[in-house]
């Protein structure tokens, strides 16, 4: 599968996980529950394919340092620090570089 995820983990699993452990939100099947009984839509935060969504979801992760560079090709690598670890990852996407990165921080699996 492109991207660097795993087979079967499909983006709104990946959204849905970073979104759990890094925010602290619950997942329904249609919603976020934000806290303080706020909720937000899944089709409006998508962090694997908005900027916006993944470097708020980065920023949730208190990092230390990161970094986000551009390939010639046209791909994206990713290198984010927290609490002492640090993990990296290469995507089509910038936004999905960041998330990559991310998943790998709190541990989820996304090799190929």
């Amino acid at each position: 599968m492109s991207g660097g995820r795993k087979p079967g983990m499909t983006p709104a699993q990946l959204t849905a996980i970073l979104a759990e452990r890094l925010l602290g939100w619950r997942c329904t099947p249609d919603r976020f529950l934000t806290g303080e009984r706020g909720w937000m839509p899944r089709w409006k935060f998508q962090p694997t394919n908005k900027l916006t969504d993944a470097i708020r979801t980065l920023e949730a992760a208190n990092p230390e340092a990161y970094s986000v560079v551009a390939g010639a090709n046209g791909s994206f690598y990713a290198r984010v620090s927290v609490a002492g670890a640090a993990a990296e990852a290469h995507a089509s996407t910038k936004p999905l570089a960041i998330c990559l990165a991310l998943a790998k921080i709190i541990g989820v699996d996304v090799s190929q």
